[in-house]
């Protein structure tokens, strides 16, 4: 049951970037708040979902301890408040670090995190349908995460022969990680297999590359990327990935 003195902290995913891919629940939370905080950009694409009452509180990226810091003490004092982030929040988003700030504090406001259409989910419906079978998420991303547990991982889910979604492949400060994670694909997977990248999903920027292991590296590759690597099943139809699940083997399907 919620204390009366105290607000609420929606924590809300937008989805990839594109209006039309807000759910209805995050559409609600974002319309109910007081005050809405976010990194600039996100609070850019939600710009037509907040009305002049509303308190907007922009933040710059690397401020995400602050932000949600500043987010958690406004529903303490009592405010409704939505905490933005792209994609799902629980997802490499905001969801975490407020539980654990949350945890260290004592708070004892309502949290409620109300998911988001993930990058790999945009991604994915964009290449075609990689994601049919077991896949992994990976961040390369070294800021938070030692570079040698990264590569432990990469090694495991290669070997393992998952579909492998590539978060933070690349950055202006950090080109070398992605080149890292593609040798280690290559001693596990043939240089054919399919990759899919996608930039700026479903917002006015976005592209979409398919190649494979072989060439992946000649591809425009940055921040805002997501790379999808197929298993050793994964194939390419008319110009889409596909990795199959399983029903060909199991039901004999003949076409």
């Amino acid at each position: 049951m919620n204390n009366s003195n105290k607000g609420i902290l929606a924590i809300v995913g937008i989805g990839p970037g594109a209006e039309d891919l807000i759910t209805p629940r995050a559409r609600l939370a974002i319309e109910q708040a007081e005050i809405v905080a976010g990194y600039r950009t996100y609070l850019d694409l939600i710009a037509d979902l907040l009305h002049p009452e509303q308190e907007v509180l922009s933040s710059a990226m690397m401020q995400e301890i602050d932000r949600c810091r500043r987010a958690l003490a406004l529903a303490e004092s009592g405010k409704n408040v939505a905490l933005i982030c792209g994609g799902d929040p629980g997802i490499y988003a905001m969801a975490g670090l407020v539980y654990e700030l949350a945890r260290e504090h004592g708070s004892r406001c309502q949290i409620e995190v109300i998911p988001g259409i993930a990058a790999l989910n945009a991604c994915a419906a964009m290449l075609g349908a990689p994601l049919m079978h077991d896949f992994a998420a990976i961040s390369l991303s070294d800021l938070m995460t030692p570079w040698s547990l990264i590569e432990k991982r990469l090694q495991a889910v290669a070997g393992a022969d998952f579909v492998i979604v590539l978060y933070n492949p690349k950055s202006g400060r950090r080109s070398s990680q992605i080149v890292r994670a593609r040798e280690i694909l290559l001693e596990h997977r043939d240089a054919k297999t399919p990759v899919g990248i996608v930039s700026g999903a479903s917002r006015k920027h976005e592209s979409v590359c398919l190649t494979n292991l072989e060439h992946m590296l000649e591809a425009d590759i940055g921040m805002q990327s997501t790379v999808i690597i197929g298993n050793s099943r994964t194939f390419v139809f008319q110009d889409k990935m596909v990795t199959p699940r399983g029903y060909a083997d199991k039901y004999g399907l003949t076409g």
